[in-house]
């Protein structure tokens, strides 16, 4: 690799990954994006310098550090597999989903007999942070992929945290969705009991903000239950479901009983089976869901 800024090609410019590819090219990075379902935020990115590639072995023939912020595990698997034979010894992959850990210790295994590095570099805070360049990031990786994809990182991530090595960046962010999407299941069922029980939200929210139970992650699920702004958290209902499915499978591996993430996943499939499945079905929207089970 040269001492110019590495080649970064980027898969999944979607909702989280268009700010970040985003922050990459305006910073210097050049910068190949590949389209999947939705071409606005590839154009976006090619005004501002990127330049497309036609297929995911060309977008890996032309990287040395390879992004990926996709759905899950198993679009990971897929995306990696078919990236393959462009990949040149030497090169990194540094995957930004919020993937299964076993999953990620198998393809980092598969990568590193053809001589390429693998990390795991799954992210915290919204679409917002990410278009403004100051997410926070949990990073798995061994100290010297690390040291090579840090600076790529800072582009669009204000907190860079490595948490260990290759997959420990995946098992914490699960811990950390595990709390967040555990603080909407709890947020959900308790706005419906106030609602039941006669406590009008305002008189909710009055209490809670600014107090001991308050915190980033309320206001912004509130954002939706007290102002109406739909867009106020934009992450599915059906991708909090998925992540919390994982957390139950890393329990399962663990040994643990953990009877509070099967609850939290439970509020989320209950949404899922009647109609919460769709692109704009976002967390805070869980509370809509628990309030029409429930009467309310």
């Amino acid at each position: 690799m040269s001492a110019e800024k590495p080649r970064i090609g980027f898969v999944g410019v979607g909702l989280m990954g268009h700010g970040m590819a985003k922050n990459l090219v305006e910073k210097g990075f050049p910068l190949t994006v590949i389209a999947h379902r939705k071409r606005e935020a590839v154009e976006d990115l090619v005004s501002r310098g990127a330049t497309e590639a036609k297929s995911l072995v060309d977008l890996a023939r032309a990287s040395d550090i390879v992004f990926l912020c996709l759905t899950g595990a198993p679009e990971a698997e897929a995306t990696v597999r078919a990236m393959a034979p462009g990949l040149a010894a030497g090169s990194t992959i540094v995957d930004c989903s919020t993937g299964e850990p076993g999953v990620t210790l198998a393809l980092a295994a598969e990568m590193k007999a053809q001589g390429v590095s693998y990390a795991d570099a799954p992210l915290s805070r919204t679409p917002k942070e990410a278009w403004e360049g100051t997410l926070d990031c949990m990073v798995g990786a061994a100290a010297d992929t690390f040291a090579r994809i840090e600076p790529a990182l800072a582009a669009f991530a204000g907190k860079i945290v490595r948490v260990g090595e290759v997959g420990d960046g995946h098992k914490m962010k699960l811990l950390n969705n595990f709390i967040s999407l555990g603080y909407a299941a709890l947020y959900a069922e308790a706005l419906t009991l106030a609602k039941k029980a006669g406590i009008p939200v305002e008189k909710f929210d009055n209490v809670i903000r600014g107090g001991r139970m308050d915190c980033g992650f309320y206001q912004t699920f509130m954002g939706y239950a007290l102002e109406g702004n739909r867009e106020a958290h934009r992450f599915t209902i059906s991708n909090a479901w998925k992540d919390l499915r994982y957390v139950e499978a890393m329990a399962n591996g663990a040994t643990m009983a953990a009877p509070l993430a099967s609850a939290a996943k439970m509020s989320f499939a209950g949404a899922m089976a009647t109609g919460g499945d769709g692109p704009e079905d976002y967390v805070p929207h869980l509370v809509d869901f628990i309030a029409r089970a429930n009467g309310a």
